[in-house]
């Protein structure tokens, strides 16, 4: 057994997260506001399931409570931390940018604050494939992050920074692996998969930017949930030796601290994507083609092999087969919901 704290439990990515290590027998501190970014029933529904667990402890606080996350790093004693809790969404960034920079960036110092006294064995942080902006694909962990084009990307790649030096200074082993749109069973509802499957079944169009022309490299949840726990015991060296045949590792030269891509490999376009849903559904969406929003790119392609290297696993869970299980699961809970209304 191995006690986690894990922060953003009650999200997407954090719930299938916490479920699996609690289901491997492992202790896990979960550190969740339950914001009202989207429906706060969704998420404490996930929590709910977490609770069924006799490993699982839950802490309800914001990241930007440093009192609230040094009283759950004492309740966890953790050996190994997870930061997943953000404010997610590019588009809303524009919007709302103060939350993006007192959930990533204060939020994130913060937790590198009681990290630092806590000193874990391993320290893992979500970033993301926005950091890359709108450079060349496919997206290599050695390209320069330098000009993110969306605050929530330059709110990620601050904590990136942040983290680094704290490795530096501290010793502290840290991986930061940048996701790529990562979708499944409990999503957000802000995210796409969950507006088209939502808009189809109830007979309302589906909006396309970029003209429907756009590319994504989807990952599969559960297929990230598998090599986040792989990586949990890769934890990085100062001075260990590249892991890919190219130098396409990203070790730093002075900080036991990496980045690491987990996605696939292999974009989708949008129109194949929604014409998965139309399969699993057995609805044929209304397409309303729309010019390309701010701070989005025309493609997403991640270099995986950094990922494989280190942990002989990459996704590759086919899109039709996620989508599906999504469509089952959305099914499921809007019923249960619809019931639990009436």
């Amino acid at each position: 057994m191995t006690r986690f704290l894990v922060t953003g439990t009650a999200g997407f990515i954090g719930f299938h997260l916490a479920r699996r290590l609690l289901a491997d027998g492992h202790a896990v501190v979960g550190f969740d506001a339950i914001t009202d970014y989207y429906d706060p029933r969704l998420k404490r529904a996930r929590h709910a399931l977490l609770e069924q667990f006799a490993g699982f402890r839950p802490v309800i606080a914001r990241l930007e409570d440093e009192a609230a996350l040094r009283k759950a790093a004492d309740l966890a004693a953790p050996e190994v931390v997870i930061h997943l809790a953000a404010q997610a969404g590019v588009r809303y960034s524009i919007e709302a940018p103060h939350a993006y920079i007192g959930h990533n960036v204060v939020g994130s110092f913060n937790l590198l604050e009681v990290v630092r006294g806590v000193r874990p064995r391993h320290l893992l942080l979500a970033s993301t494939s926005s950091v890359y902006g709108g450079g060349p694909t496919p997206f290599r962990e050695t390209d320069r992050v330098d000009w993110p084009i969306t605050l929530y990307a330059a709110t990620k790649k601050a904590m990136e920074a942040m983290a680094h030096s704290y490795a530096h200074l501290w010793r502290i082993p840290t991986t930061c692996f940048r996701f790529f749109t990562v979708y499944g069973p409990w999503g957000r509802p802000d995210m796409a998969l969950f507006k088209f499957v939502d808009a189809m079944l109830a007979g309302r169009p589906v909006e396309l930017y970029g003209q429907g022309d756009m590319r994504r490299d989807f990952t599969y949840v559960d297929d990230l949930v598998e090599a986040v726990v792989r990586l949990v015991d890769r934890a990085p060296r100062q001075g260990a030796p590249v892991m890919v045949e190219d130098g396409a590792d990203s070790l730093s030269p002075v900080a036991p601290w990496r980045a690491v891509n987990i996605a696939g490999g292999m974009p989708v376009g949008l129109q194949d994507f929604v014409a998965a849903i139309e399969h699993a559904t057995g609805r044929r969406a209304e397409r309303i083609l729309l010019p390309m929003q701010p701070g989005d790119i025309r493609e997403t392609h991640a270099d995986h092999r950094l990922l494989a290297a280190l942990t002989g696993y990459r996704p590759a869970t086919p899109v039709a087969e996620g989508v599906r299980h999504f469509v089952d699961w959305y099914l499921d809970y809007s019923g249960a919901h619809a019931a639990r209304a009436s």
